[in-house]
């Protein structure tokens, strides 16, 4: 009986440290673990016995990219625990500032860490000097996203201005409009980056998983919806009673905590693909054409075009973001003030969703009647698609081992696949 294993250990261009181990048997694969080596970081437990306002800047510090995406997280989970209402102005710059990370995110992603596989080079930089002007694209996507969050929310990561109820600043109607002129500036190169992903050669997968996704009519929500919708079985449900339809759970080989739906067992995929699977019809018209040109039509359940569901992402916000300074720069583009509205502290338990970057994220808190946090648990994407993820690998790797695939081509294929769900390990671990 011959046996054998594979292991990546400190798996290269992805965010936080982790190993991938596979073992194989008989040209069979027997078992397949993603191995999250970090130490539990103890944000929960910082956010116990704080009162309320502190603790979005404490969420915050998960992680620098989606440091955005944290607050705006947090702020509605206590928003929704002391029943505050916002104006629409205030959702508008939440958008935004969600968004902004996005840009941030995707970027980074799709040219830092996913790139490199594809045009055989170690890493990014070597294409300052065969593509500058991919390079420099890549960059100023990167340096765009930056400055949106730094306008709307103070600074680049762990923004400052966002707080319960509304914002204690904002840019002034001219910024608006230089913002949405740049924006829009951008939109050419994120339309080549579909094309360019597109061209990328990608294994024939289709994940067994379910897919999970913020939904609301007539939108492509990121942040203005309490409803999850599992994609597949079409399954809808309001963020609040999110763990009568989903569980965490351990594994032995990891620290982070693994995801399933409660009903059926199945793992689940969330983030850019998952989004665009729920909210097709919704997309900008621009981006809808890009996707389809590059063949990313719903439904698509290949983990591998993640990468380009991402990148048709960043053509969506470069154009939605756009349109939204244009409105904010209108005296009357927005009903209502970004000044926090006022709001009475009591006890309460909420629940607060947004999709951040890498997809859903969830912060659970409970406040005494003082606005102390009596309880917190935070959800996070890479911990929800870590089960999936190493369903998929072991889907890949029985696909590659019938073809007769090395052993060096196996073992890239399934850090491809890895890179291409984006993961964070460190906020898994959150």
């Amino acid at each position: 009986m011959a046996r054998t294993s594979l292991t990546v250990e400190h798996i290269a261009r992805i965010e936080g440290h982790g190993n991938v181990s596979l073992s194989i048997e008989d040209g069979a694969v027997k078992s397949v673990e993603m191995n999250i080596v970090e130490p539990a970081r103890l944000f929960e437990s910082m956010a116990r016995g704080r009162v309320f306002d502190d603790v979005p800047a404490i969420a915050s510090r998960i992680c620098g990219i989606c440091s955005s995406s944290h607050v705006v997280t947090d702020i509605l989970a206590i928003e929704s625990a002391l029943g505050v209402t916002v104006t629409d102005r205030t959702h508008a710059l939440r958008e935004l500032l969600v968004y902004g990370s996005y840009l941030q995110n995707h970027a980074t992603h799709l040219f830092v860490f996913a790139a490199p596989d594809y045009v055989g080079e170690p890493s990014i930089f070597p294409l300052s000097q065969t593509d500058p002007d991919l390079f420099q694209g890549a960059l100023g996507i990167k340096a765009l996203g930056n400055e949106l969050c730094c306008a709307v929310g103070g600074r680049s990561v762990h923004p400052i201005t966002a707080v319960v109820g509304g914002f204690t600043a904002e840019p002034k109607a001219r910024r608006f409009s230089e913002l949405a002129d740049k924006l829009e500036q951008s939109l050419a190169f994120a339309c080549k980056t579909v094309d360019l992903f597109r061209t990328f050669p990608v294994p024939s997968l289709a994940t067994g998983g379910e897919m999970l996704a913020q939904f609301q009519p007539g939108a492509y929500p990121v942040c203005t919806s309490p409803v999850m919708e599992l994609v597949r079985d079409g399954v809808r449900f309001d963020a609040s009673c999110y763990q009568d339809y989903l569980e965490e759970y351990s594994q032995p080989h990891s620290a982070a905590l693994f995801a399933r739906v409660r009903a059926t067992g199945l793992p689940f995929m969330t983030g850019a693909l998952a989004r665009i699977n729920a909210s097709w019809d919704n997309l900008t018209q621009t981006a809808r054409v890009a996707a389809a040109k590059a063949g990313l039509r719903p439904p698509e359940y290949n983990p591998f075009m993640n990468n380009v569901a991402q990148a048709v992402e960043l053509v969506d916000a470069l154009e939605r973001c756009a349109a939204l300074c244009r409105r904010l720069a209108e005296p009357d583009g927005f009903e209502g003030s970004s000044a926090p509205v006022s709001y009475r502290v009591h006890a309460g338990h909420g629940v607060g969703y947004t999709e951040a970057p890498r997809g859903a994220l969830i912060h659970d808190l409970t406040l005494d009647d003082q606005g102390r946090v009596t309880s917190a648990s935070i959800t996070t994407p890479t911990g929800m698609n870590l089960a999936n993820l190493e369903a998929d690998i072991e889907l890949l790797a029985r696909q590659l081992l019938e073809q007769g695939v090395a052993e060096d081509d196996l073992r890239l294929q399934v850090e491809k696949l890895i890179r291409a769900y984006d993961p964070c390990l460190s906020c898994s671990v959150h």
